[in-house]
């Protein structure tokens, strides 16, 4: 990874990689969801709303590999100390955040006519709220590292650190305790939904983390650009 610690060197592979991220991610989430509204039948018990998991699967899953990925941006910031990795974990943030209120909003939308409420204090929705609060902590502390400096940068990372351990509870939630929301439909051993059903649910995951990717790294290269101009200003008021 620290072939990519040089700023510049980041750049020369963000700014081309950036558009075909973005756009293939785009085309490919295009397709999924016009093949899940129009070609894919209505579940048996679930009727209509079945088609909410194409979104609502891909946020849950960008959610928590969002913060995955702080945590291991803030790892390589404490112990390798990566010059990108702190700009790393910021432009992961918002996103992260993004994804797991459209999460949550579309878990509230599906739970209406399928559970007869919008909020249930369910392990596996309270674990995916914890995590958008978790998230706008971090958003909150990495705010205001350009006011504390480089010790609050690290308090940011540690903090990244420490709120990975609800990401295990969020996966784990509907084996532990007894829940409303459904066990895990699909695992590595095959799945519980009928392929008629499944089948665009994998391209949209894969169009969803492209975008996320995409924006990522606009986020990192805005991030970049802003330090950038911060330093010169700096220097310009030195001299």
């Amino acid at each position: 990874m620290h072939i990519f610690a040089n700023p510049n060197r980041f750049l020369a592979i963000a700014r081309p990689l950036t558009p075909w991220l973005g756009w293939t991610g785009a085309l490919l989430l295009a397709a999924a969801l016009a093949s899940g509204l129009m070609l894919t039948p209505a579940d048996y018990l679930q009727g209509e709303s079945v088609r909410i998991m194409y979104v609502h699967v891909p946020a849950a899953w960008l959610g928590m590999a969002g913060w995955s990925g702080i945590a291991a941006a803030s790892l390589m910031q404490l112990v390798w100390r990566h010059p990108l990795a702190g700009v790393a974990a910021r432009a992961i943030a918002v996103p992260g955040a993004l994804f797991t209120a459209i999460c949550l909003a579309t878990g509230s939308i599906w739970g209406r006519p399928t559970w007869g409420t919008w909020w249930e204090w369910d392990g596996r929705l309270t674990s995916m709220l914890v995590l958008f609060f978790l998230y706008i902590a971090y958003l909150a502390l990495a705010g205001a590292d350009d006011e504390r400096g480089q010790q609050g940068s690290r308090i940011a990372a540690i903090f990244g650190l420490v709120g990975a351990v609800n990401i295990p509870v969020i996966h784990y939630s509907v084996l532990w305790w007894r829940t409303l929301h459904q066990g895990q439909s699909i695992t590595l051993k095959g799945s519980a939904i009928d392929m008629s059903i499944l089948w665009p649910l994998p391209i949209a995951m894969l169009g969803f983390t492209l975008l996320f990717a995409a924006i990522v790294l606009i986020r990192m290269r805005t991030l970049l650009a802003e330090a950038k101009v911060e330093a010169r200003l700096k220097r310009m008021a030195a001299a």
